[in-house]
């Protein structure tokens, strides 16, 4: 099932280092979202425009749409609370993850978040 919100609304101009460390082989991205909500609007639309733009496949971008009462697939799995909620995986595990709000968008907040994960493993 796939939401209106995840549709690209328009190109994508940001970061290239953001850009590549998206498109990074073996990321799978879990998004959890609605198309009545008001968060998911403003910010989905861009995030799905960055993940085009970054060349990750449609087969490695599930979409989880979730209920008014935030109810649906996975939500108690991954202890969704918030949307839009996008969780990053390799290997079937979770390495990065976005709830709701943050200072800068979906695809910069993850994409800093790899870079840092990154960062640690090469310490």
């Amino acid at each position: 099932m796939s939401m209106e919100t995840m549709q690209p609304t328009a190109e994508w101009d940001g970061d290239a280092d953001v850009r590549e460390a998206l498109g990074r082989d073996g990321l799978t991205y879990k998004v959890w979202g609605a198309d009545w909500c008001g968060d998911c609007r403003e910010q989905l639309p861009a995030f799905a425009a960055a993940l085009d733009a970054a060349g990750v496949p449609a087969d490695r971008i599930e979409q989880y749409p979730v209920d008014d009462d935030k109810r649906g697939e996975g939500v108690d799995e991954y202890g969704v609370e918030f949307i839009p909620t996008v969780v990053v995986e390799r290997d079937g595990a979770e390495i990065a993850r976005f709830v709701e709000e943050e200072p800068v968008s979906i695809a910069e907040y993850l994409a800093d978040r790899l870079a840092e994960r990154d960062e640690r493993a090469q310490a």
